[in-house]
């Protein structure tokens, strides 16, 4: 009975994570944050504690799972309606190399020394500091990498081609809402933007889910989808 017990508990604390995982969604998977991390310890605890602790029934192994599935719900639905809320609950992505220098003051504040920041760029195929004109440490740990143009494949010394200045988007509009920093880092104006929504017809910056703007290649963007 005492295996018995166990290969029940174990199959609905299975099949509760499997569908909590489900309503969550793939994003929620492929990004783990801090917030995230420390959900896997608490849901993998609880399932734990319940599989040898005799006391613990279905029922409670059901209430835990459902109330921290709630929880973990609320604060993804706060970090989708409330933009406010991202930087707080999620983090935010760090340029820890910048114009191809490291942003020494970045990198301490992220507890990020050389080694770690070498390693992290070896798992992108990158095995030189010099190659990179950026390099974002993102919320989950990991780097994304914009390489400098003549270490791009092809290489622009390959293809006997003068070397061109890289440049990293910035966003703009996320949401409907103008992240005003980054205008105002970008070297750009509220007026620059009117004029640009002007240009693409779109008369608020609501109607807007998605825009960035490149040097080199002006603005990108996608509007929000109508309702049906």
């Amino acid at each position: 009975m005492h295996f018995v017990r166990i290969a029940i508990e174990l199959v609905v604390g299975f099949a509760a994570l499997f569908t909590l995982t489900k309503i969550l969604g793939k994003a929620t998977l492929s990004q783990v944050t801090a917030f995230d991390f420390i959900s896997a310890i608490v849901l993998g605890e609880f399932v734990g504690n319940a599989l040898y602790d005799k006391d613990t029934g279905l029922e409670s192994i059901l209430f835990a799972i459902t109330l921290w599935g709630l929880l973990i719900y609320i604060v993804e639905w706060c970090t989708q309606k409330f933009r406010g809320t991202r930087g707080f609950l999620e983090g935010k992505p760090s340029i820890v190399i910048r114009n191809g220098h490291l942003d020494r003051k970045q990198m301490k504040k992220e507890k990020l020394d050389l080694n770690m920041l070498q390693n992290l760029l070896r798992q992108k195929d990158v095995f030189s500091v010099r190659e990179v004109a950026y390099a974002i440490l993102e919320t989950d740990g990991t780097v994304s990498v914009l390489k400098k143009s003549k270490y791009a494949n092809p290489t622009n010394e390959d293809m006997k081609q003068p070397q061109k200045p890289v440049y990293l988007p910035v966003t703009i509009i996320l949401d409907g809402e103008v992240d005003w920093d980054n205008l105002k880092k970008a070297g750009l104006n509220e007026e620059w933007l009117q004029n640009e929504l002007r240009k693409h017809h779109i008369d608020h910056v609501k109607d807007i889910f998605y825009c960035e703007w490149k040097k080199d290649e002006g603005v990108y963007l996608e509007k929000k989808a109508e309702p049906s």
